[in-house]
């Protein structure tokens, strides 16, 4: 493609991308991309072929982000604690203007992407626990008797919690609040009494910076 159309393309599926976390996927329409970029509908259908394959380039590069951020705090990090925490700050960012329809209108209408989600669930996000979890045992952080593999899957599961329409029925707290409480509660349970104090450590740092901003 040419310059001009890769960038057509990539404006197209940043708009989609902020729109569909803004309302959900299901609520957004081709036109409704097309009216919010001033372009013809006709266009957008030139780059992507239908909505399945526009969600689909959506979550594309939202994975490759999500490894890519992955993968820089844990090369990165002093500590196994500290990579959760430079976890949860990535984690509040995408999370904060997320719509809580996204993954259930994915499961539901966009079969293709979410069997490609799934995939990234079960396998990356699933190791990348899983190294914590070593990693956090040979630093002597979390307990040495936790079972890693039971507990992976069931970090792995609990972040679809946060996701279940279900599950906000009575409640105020937008997914950011909901994903930080889930996180806290499984790194206490895994923790130390070293890992205890150091996680201590990084709430009241992280207090402070946000009382900052």
């Amino acid at each position: 493609m040419m310059i001009a159309e890769i960038n057509t393309r990539e404006r197209i599926r940043q708009k989609a991308d902020e729109l569909f976390m803004r309302y959900g996927l299901r609520s957004v329409s081709m036109d409704d991309i097309a009216n919010a970029l001033g372009i013809s509908k006709k266009t957008i259908y030139q780059f992507f072929a239908d909505k399945n394959e526009l969600v689909d380039a959506v979550l594309e590069e939202t994975l490759a982000y999500n490894k890519q951020n992955c993968d820089r705090n844990r090369s990165g990090s002093a500590n196994a604690v500290e990579e959760i925490f430079l976890s949860m700050d990535i984690a509040e960012q995408i999370f904060r203007n997320m719509h809580p329809s996204v993954v259930y209108d994915m499961q539901k209408y966009h079969p293709q992407a979410f069997a490609r989600f799934l995939k990234h669930k079960n396998d990356y996000l699933y190791n990348i626990i899983l190294k914590n979890l070593e990693r956090g045992i040979e630093e002597e952080l979390y307990r040495p008797e936790i079972d890693i593999e039971i507990l992976s899957r069931f970090r792995v599961e609990s972040m679809l919690m946060s996701f279940n329409p279900e599950f906000y029925i009575g409640q105020k707290h937008n997914l950011a609040e909901v994903e930080q409480q889930l996180i806290e509660h499984f790194l206490f349970g895994i923790a130390s009494l070293k890992g205890h104090k150091l996680i201590l450590k990084y709430q009241q740092d992280r207090t402070k910076k946000q009382h900052k901003k």
